[in-house]
């Protein structure tokens, strides 16, 4: 039953800016799993909103903003979700 994500203990905390990836969960917090997303813009108020949503990751590289745009632009014009079959952490 916790009021806010625990990584609101951890600072500097890194926001749900534009090429971060976070944590999905439902309307409670510190309850995410295996889904995530990727912030496509600047979405601060997921910061608090349903106790924050935790960033775990960030896209560096102008190359992988190409390869989450290109996702975000067929996702938009099609309007179906598209299944990641392997990603890499660097």
């Amino acid at each position: 039953n916790l009021k806010r994500n625990e990584s609101y203990a951890v600072t500097p905390r890194i926001g749900n800016t534009r090429g971060t990836a976070a944590f999905a969960h439902f309307d409670v917090p510190d309850n995410g799993s295996s889904e995530f997303f990727i912030n496509l813009g600047d979405n601060s108020h997921l910061d608090d909103a349903y106790g924050g949503f935790c960033v775990f990751a960030v896209v560096e590289t102008s190359e992988s903003f190409a390869v989450v745009d290109e996702i975000a632009k067929i996702v938009r014009t099609t309007g179906h979700p598209v299944l990641l079959h392997s990603m890499k952490i660097v």
